[in-house]
């Protein structure tokens, strides 16, 4: 079980993980079984990327909707017969939380009756094996995954398999469905699974699809990582005139399309998240009449993708007005209008300007603005100590950006003369070390003693050196009473004659009696 709940963090991505906890949470303050079903759990095990979260519940979603909106969800849209609430949470991530229900066709192109059901039962009446598959949230199951079908191994074969024999029947819809899964992930039908398509499509069974189920698919449509490719399947079988009876691939403007799809993967490699929905289907249905348009946007069933469609021209219009104006006039202030901006306006805009400005303003944002962003930290503020450790560093680094967005800061000396002012004080000098009273004694005495006499090679004294004086040891020291009486001065040690030193007197006494020995001759 703990492998298949490390795998689902391991694959959501952050925000994805925090709804999957909001969701999770909230049903079991509500005393609802939770689990998470569909899609998400098949992106999960197959590894391709979790567009969405599908989840179910044990008792009705509807009855948590406040409880969503105060924990900071939008509420997309609601069906009331399949008790079905679509959410975006925070974050951008979308979700759809469905109560766990049977569905029982009495009549082919009649509306199924719907029943409370268990989860088991709930996976029974969906379409395909990969999408029949459920993983528990609850605390004594948590883990758990559900695949009565084996779905997880159509999964690893990469095939497509209805769960019964009157799949195509009851629900028309799933014909739309396996064709796009198969332009999707490139995945071919089951043989019997293919012959059971084939047979629907021979008896026109399409014609009982319900509106609902068509606007479900005019709406994944706008999540398709290349709707081009998907519109030009559903055509060659014939199911787009059903979404639209004038809807061709002609009708879709595929440079724009193309264009968006690029620059979106350009914006998420430069770590924002645009939620490309609404301008796909403005570049899906770019060359459909007002009503035709007017039609697909009825049908969809989260209003609040609806309104955004009908709202992205003005909303761009309004943006690229306040583009050519004051408001960024200037290179930071340009920089600050888009980043607040809403990502997908920017992303619609950077496809549609026609404005030479307005383009080149939103070219800088994504290139040349952003190259100057990565050189910070300058040289300059590792230099002053200016560094993230700093409580005060992200508004440094932000008037930094800014000067260097506008001219500013060109030299070397205008950078020192911004950055002196907001550098940290020098750190204080080490204190010196410490001595210890031995070592302290030791200096103070060290002046006071005498230098032995320099010796010779044989290590002798040398002639005529002066012994050091040496003061006499006081009476008592031995036994350790010593006497009050003041030492006596220390007398000075004659220096020894040489041998052959003869001193004046002595040749004055010898040259005299030499004299005196020859006057007594004479």
């Amino acid at each position: 079980m703990a492998d298949y709940i490390y795998t689902m963090e391991l694959r959501l991505t952050p925000n994805q993980q925090k709804g999957v906890t909001l969701v999770q949470d909230i049903a079991r303050a509500a005393g609802m079984n939770v689990y998470l079903t569909g899609g998400a759990v098949r992106d999960i095990i197959s590894g391709f990327a979790i567009r969405d979260l599908d989840f179910t519940v044990q008792g009705n979603p509807l009855k948590l909707q406040k409880d969503f909106e105060r924990a900071g969800a939008v509420i997309g849209g609601a069906d009331d017969d399949f008790k079905t609430i679509y959410l975006t949470l925070p974050g951008g991530v979308r979700a759809e939380v469905s109560s766990a229900r049977i569905e029982r066709y009495e009549k082919t192109g009649k509306p199924p009756v719907v029943s409370p059901a268990t989860i088991i039962e709930d996976l029974r009446r969906r379409d395909f094996t990969v999408n029949a598959m459920a993983l528990s949230l609850n605390p004594g199951s948590r883990g758990l995954l559900m695949d009565p079908f084996n779905g997880a191994a159509d999964i690893e074969a990469k095939l497509l398999r209805v769960l019964h024999n009157y799949a195509f029947v009851e629900d028309s819809s799933r014909l739309i469905r396996a064709s796009r899964f198969a332009a999707r992930f490139h995945w071919p039908m089951e043989e019997r699974t293919q012959a059971r398509y084939e047979s629907a499509k021979e008896n026109n069974y399409i014609e009982y699809i319900t509106n609902r189920a068509i606007g479900y698919e005019l709406e994944q449509l706008a999540y398709e990582d290349d709707p081009v490719n998907v519109v030009r399947v559903l055509e060659k079988e014939g199911w787009l005139k059903v979404l639209s009876a004038h809807w061709t691939t002609a009708k879709v403007d595929t440079v724009g399309l193309s264009q968006l799809m690029k620059t979106r993967q350009q914006m998420n490699d430069l770590g924002y998240a645009p939620d490309p929905a609404a301008p796909v289907l403005h570049f899906l249905t770019a060359r459909l009449n007002e009503k035709e348009t007017s039609d697909i946007r009825k049908a969809i069933p989260r209003r609040d993708l609806a309104e955004a469609w009908r709202d992205l021209e003005d909303n761009a219009k309004d943006l690229a007005k306040r583009l050519s104006g004051k408001e960024a006039a200037t290179p930071s202030r340009t920089w600050k209008l888009l980043s607040s901006a809403r990502p997908e306006m920017v992303l619609f805009l950077a496809v549609t300007a026609r404005q030479q400005a307005v383009e080149q303003k939103i070219k800088n944002f994504f290139t040349k603005w952003r190259q100057v962003q990565q050189k910070i930290p300058l040289p300059e503020m590792t230099e002053l100590l200016i560094t993230s450790q700093l409580p005060e560093y992200p508004k440094i680094s932000e008037e930094v950006f800014m000067l260097l967005l506008d001219g500013k800061l060109r030299s070397r000396t205008e950078i020192l003369k911004f950055l002196k002012p907001l550098a940290p004080p020098p750190p204080p000098p080490p204190p010196p070390p410490r001595r210890g009273r031995g070592a302290k004694a030791t200096a103070a005495q060290a002046p006071a003693q005498a230098q032995p006499p320099p010796a010779t090679k044989s290590g002798k004294k040398a002639k005529g050196a002066v012994a050091p004086a040496q003061a006499p040891i006081p009476k008592g020291a031995a036994t350790g009473k010593v006497s009050a009486k003041p030492l006596p001065k220390p007398v000075p040690v004659a220096a020894k004659k040489p041998k052959n030193a003869v001193s004046k007197r002595a040749v004055l006494k010898k040259t005299a009696a030499k004299s005196r020995k020859k006057a007594k001759k004479h």
